[in-house]
């Protein structure tokens, strides 16, 4: 499972004249606030066709987007750490704030018994959940918590925030917001589109959703 939102795309104008510096052609531009003009997208072909050293001006058309994915993706996407930037939300301080369920993982190709299992997880990750809202360390009345403590071995609090943070599985979705460009999106367009992953399937026809979007696939 993937979501892509709030799609934001900018930087067009000064893209379209940094494209036609080398040649001092930026009265040969017939592009304005909001469309590319045929010359100039002409141009953007050629140069995207020539490679990424000529199709320079890509990496100054700036994408922004809100991602949700799971771990197990957001770890191939993470291979592509020049050109992006990403704020995410933080399971090492969140992780607690809300209570699981089987909708906050992608578990869309799971068969019965493996769901059954990650439902089972769930469950175990809500009961430290619980545990660790409950926990006050700074309470001289810990009795409630004896029990626990020895059948389970855990005495803090980070301990049991340990159990959450080590048995959550890859398939957990995480929301990132994305700043990338055209050109990273060039350089992952033709190694993903046929991944084996659902998830780039889905990613690669956003990037053909995006406007202009055939300077970056090269498919006219």
């Amino acid at each position: 499972m993937i979501k892509l939102e709030n799609t934001e795309v900018m930087g067009w104008e000064a893209a379209i004249r940094g494209m036609r510096n080398p040649m001092n052609s930026w009265e040969k531009s017939d592009s304005n606030l909001y469309e590319v003009g045929p010359v100039d997208h002409d141009l953007m072909m050629r140069l995207a066709k020539a490679g990424s050293v000529d199709a320079k001006f890509r990496r100054m058309i700036v994408v922004a987007v809100d991602i949700t994915a799971p771990l197990y993706w957001w770890k191939e996407f993470d291979t592509y750490k020049v050109g992006t930037v990403a704020n995410s939300c933080s399971t090492m301080h969140k992780i607690h704030a809300k209570e699981f369920t089987m909708e906050d993982f992608s578990c869309e190709h799971l068969c019965n018994t493996a769901s059954l299992y990650l439902s089972d997880i769930v469950g175990v990750l809500n009961f430290y959940r619980g545990v660790y809202n409950s926990f006050d360390e700074k309470s001289s009345d810990k009795n409630w918590f004896k029990s626990f403590v020895e059948d389970y071995g855990l005495q803090t609090k980070k301990d049991i925030w340990w159990q959450m943070i080590q048995l959550l599985p890859s398939s957990y979705n995480q929301r990132r917001t994305v700043m990338l460009n055209y050109e990273v999106l060039a350089g992952i367009y033709p190694k993903r589109k046929d991944h084996k992953l659902d998830e780039w399937h889905t990613f690669c026809d956003w990037i053909k959703c995006l406007p202009y979007s055939e300077i970056i696939t090269l498919e006219e």
